[in-house]
């Protein structure tokens, strides 16, 4: 199959789409089919995004980048404090 990145937004509309499919009564390997994407990929996203809505899933984005960026802050200013410290104590 074909790789792509899928965005918040279309991960849940599929997973929509597959819900109705499979209410309809096909299989879920044919349904992943018709999605174009794998079996423990559908599962795997139907795991982290089951019943979530598409605001909800952007404002959770939006919380781990700003997340992952207050780390690399805080991190930078540990790093700082320990080339300080070294100065301080006369190492350098």
């Amino acid at each position: 199959m074909k790789r792509k990145r899928h965005t918040p937004e279309e991960i849940i509309k599929k997973l929509r789409e597959a819900a109705t499919l499979l209410a309809g009564g096909q299989s879920v390997e044919a349904v992943c089919k018709k999605l174009e994407v794998s079996p423990p990929t559908y599962h795997r996203w139907r795991q982290e995004y089951g019943g979530a809505k598409e605001e909800t899933v952007k404002r959770l984005k939006a919380l781990e980048k700003e997340n992952a960026q207050f780390k690399k802050l805080v991190a930078n200013q540990a790093l700082d404090l320990s080339i300080l410290k070294e100065v301080a104590e006369g190492k350098w």
